[in-house]
């Protein structure tokens, strides 16, 4: 019988041989749909008729997929600690809007880093709000998705969201997917 050995580590957790910027570059040629997911972050006192509204959050995702039918189950990967990822935490309410070729500079938009405030992301941004989760779902979009936090997995240094799909529509569903591809944002064909 032989043993089976675990692969020796680096010093940055990964398997012997293989770096950041290999597994980076080796997963960049997996094409991925681009999609915004958001969520209605609530008011910081809900008792208080005078605290700030909740604000509107977006961010741009590559990682979603289908994941069940019966249920209709979805899956989102959220880098571990970032605002989507703390508000997924609390809020079990949120949104995906499937976004076409032309919505590139909304894609671009909610995926900076660093920003401040997504007020200012969602000022010139056609959207309305889910029926059933009170997100933005943007307008032109080819597909929205209203869901509800089903389960929360730790994955390294992501956190992989899975959600129970309320409702989905197809409000612009003649147009053509924006996808991402080696880095960059691509039109197919």
């Amino acid at each position: 019988m032989t043993a089976v050995l675990p692969a020796s580590r680096s010093p940055f957790g990964h398997a012997e041989g293989v770096s950041d910027d290999e597994f980076r570059a080796a997963m960049s040629r997996l094409a991925a749909g681009v999609v915004l997911v958001t969520a209605l972050e609530p008011p910081l006192d809900p008792d208080d008729p005078h605290a700030p509204p909740g604000e509107d959050v977006g961010m741009t995702a590559t990682a979603f997929m289908s994941v069940s039918l019966d249920p209709p189950l979805v899956l989102v990967s959220l880098r571990t600690g970032a605002r989507m990822d703390d508000l997924l935490d609390e809020q079990p309410l949120w949104a995906v809007s499937v976004l076409a070729e032309s919505q590139r500079h909304i894609a671009g938009r909610f995926a900076m880093k660093g920003r401040v405030s997504d007020r200012l992301l969602f000022a010139d941004i056609p959207y309305v709000r889910g029926k059933e989760t009170g997100a933005p779902l943007v307008g032109g979009a080819l597909a929205t998705l209203e869901c509800r936090t089903e389960q929360r997995v730790t994955a390294g240094d992501h956190t992989l969201v899975i959600g129970r799909v309320l409702s989905a529509s197809l409000p612009s569903a003649d147009g053509r997917p924006l996808t991402y591809f080696r880095g960059r944002y691509r039109h197919l064909g």
